[in-house]
């Protein structure tokens, strides 16, 4: 049986990447796709039809921070699995997701790619050689990317800083051309140096990310989860 996923965010480029993959998938099948934030004649969530609200598994969501606050309501009222992978949030979204988390199952992440998940988990290692080495994270994305850094680069910046222990120097960050986003991770030593570099090579890797998290979490109990639940970490 396919998941029934609601997309928010269905017109922007991430939402037509999710279309794209679920036109060659079974697994799934998009059964509601809104975009309030582009105008236009396009719907929120709360005009969505009571047929479609029935056939809803989980929302996926890539949208703005600017109506976030409104997704998580929808699906908190609604009783709806939330995914999202809307960035620039601030401390009260994530206070409400924290809430939401009570009576759903929320996951949020700052980069849906799996991969990257990976790059986490493999951060947690350097706790064993922390002293012996000097850390710097680099970014770099397209033109249009507003955050700086991204949430991902502070994402990796929080984990490699809770797992050396110490403080880290900012992230350096790049903005220029089509990049769909590169984040490479330096541990420099005396007579060595260590890089661990992502590379995104299109957009459709955080998509489908997204869908296997939606997979994922359809059936789960509330609670907020990660990338790294889904994979077992």
């Amino acid at each position: 049986m396919s998941v029934r996923v609601a997309i928010n965010g269905y017109k922007g480029r991430m939402g037509q990447e999710l279309q794209a993959i679920v036109d060659g998938d079974g697994q799934f099948e998009v059964v509601a796709g809104v975009d309030l934030a582009l105008g236009g004649g396009s719907r929120s969530l709360s005009e969505i039809a009571s047929n479609q609200l029935r056939d809803i598994d989980v929302v996926i969501d890539f949208s703005l921070a600017e109506g976030f606050q409104e997704v998580i309501k929808w699906c908190e009222k609604n009783k709806k699995p939330l995914v999202s992978g809307t960035t620039g949030l601030n401390d009260d979204h994530f206070a409400a997701l924290d809430q939401a988390a009570k009576n759903i199952p929320v996951l949020w992440a700052p980069n849906m790619s799996l991969g990257v998940s990976f790059v986490s988990h493999l951060l947690e290692q350097f706790n064993a050689v922390a002293d012996q080495y000097d850390f710097q994270i680099e970014e770099f994305h397209h033109r249009h990317k507003k955050d700086r850094p991204s949430g991902t680069a502070k994402w990796l910046q929080e984990t490699l800083k809770k797992s050396v222990g110490k403080s880290l120097p900012e992230v350096m960050v790049a903005r220029g051309g089509g990049v769909f986003g590169v984040h490479k991770v330096w541990a420099f030593g005396e007579e060595e140096t260590i890089c661990i570099e992502h590379t995104a090579l299109n957009r459709r890797v955080f998509a489908r990310g997204a869908l296997q998290a939606a997979k994922w979490l359809a059936s789960k109990k509330p609670g907020r989860y990660t990338i790294s639940n889904v994979l077992g970490y």
